[in-house]
């Protein structure tokens, strides 16, 4: 079985503007991945070349086994970045009529509209009219339209965007529950925590090339893990050991708070053996392990101010 995506040295160029250089990369069935980067890094540019609104200026895609994805899209759910309802259709009828596009029964259209309404908090509003629903509801009205057909594909481009802290929950949730029945989604964002939370794969996309395609937890290792310690004779004990790279103030701007960067693979819990050793009465022992938006900003950051004076 082929991979649901499929890049292979991808280029769009837009006159002298080159949006995506040379980018390539494969999301296996079954599989959350984030597809990450700062505005304007080519994320929607790649999104919309993967179906077939652009066509690459070289290179080759290939979508669900297919080298054209309008052939397959009755088999693709996509959530584009400028959102839109009809806004004189209530929220069952606007998710029915998507669901029809691509091949649904009317009846069961409409019976799948409804459930998808109440599981995902909005049973009470199916029959309101999309232009009395909140920004919100709106958002996540058109994101049940892109999965009520039961998509095997799911695209979702910036799908948190407009949303409160509770309805990103909720659509972490609509994610989990595609992964939970084989499918696999793609979702572009810039906020790190939702991928943090949902995506065993991301792909970092920066100036239009790809910068880093692996786990969450390898992304993670690209920066040293942190041990902050106050203690007396802290310092003298622990800073020069091999295992530690670099010894600074605290970043937190505590007082007398040492902050430990340690090399790849050094266990934290030998430097807490060797103060113990050494007589170190502690006070403040904290492994810090980086977060996804420190290895993001570490991965783009100098690309993204670049970008943005192009």
């Amino acid at each position: 079985m082929s991979d649901p995506i499929e890049l292979r040295n991808v280029t769009k160029n837009f006159g002298d503007f080159r949006a995506v250089d040379d980018v390539s990369f494969t999301v296996p069935v079954g599989t959350v991945c984030g597809f990450l980067g700062p505005n304007g890094a080519g994320k929607t540019t790649c999104i919309r070349m993967m179906l077939d609104i652009l066509r690459p200026t070289s290179g080759s895609i290939s979508i669900l086994g297919t080298p054209r994805a309008l052939d397959v899209r009755e088999r693709i759910g996509y959530l584009p970045e400028e959102k839109g309802l009809y806004k004189k259709m209530t929220a069952t009828a606007v998710i029915a009529y998507f669901a029809m596009l691509k091949g649904i029964a009317p009846a069961v259209a409409k019976k799948t509209a409804r459930e998808l309404l109440e599981r995902y908090g909005l049973g009470d509003f199916q029959n309101h009219k999309c232009e009395a629903l909140s920004k919100g509801m709106g958002q996540k009205v058109q994101v049940l339209a892109s999965i009520a057909h039961d998509p095997d594909l799911v695209i979702l481009d910036e799908p948190f965007s407009g949303l409160d802290p509770v309805n990103q929950g909720v659509m972490e949730e609509v994610i989990r529950d595609i992964r939970a029945r084989g499918k696999t989604v793609l979702f572009s964002t810039h906020v790190m925590s939702h991928a943090e939370r949902i995506c065993e794969r991301i792909i970092v996309i920066a100036a239009g090339r790809i910068v880093f395609d692996g786990s969450v937890e390898r992304a993670k290792a690209l920066l040293p893990t942190i041990v902050r310690v106050r203690g007396t004779g802290a310092e003298a004990a622990l800073a020069g050991l091999t295992a530690v790279t670099e010894a600074l103030p605290s970043s937190d701007g505590r007082e007398g708070v040492l902050e430990l960067r340690l090399r790849e693979g050094a266990d934290p819990q030998e430097l807490l053996k060797i103060a113990f050793e050494q007589g170190v009465a502690l006070e403040v022992f904290e492994v810090v392990d980086p977060n996804l938006h420190e290895v993001f900003v570490h991965l783009v950051g100098e690309k993204a101010r670049e970008a943005a004076f192009r």
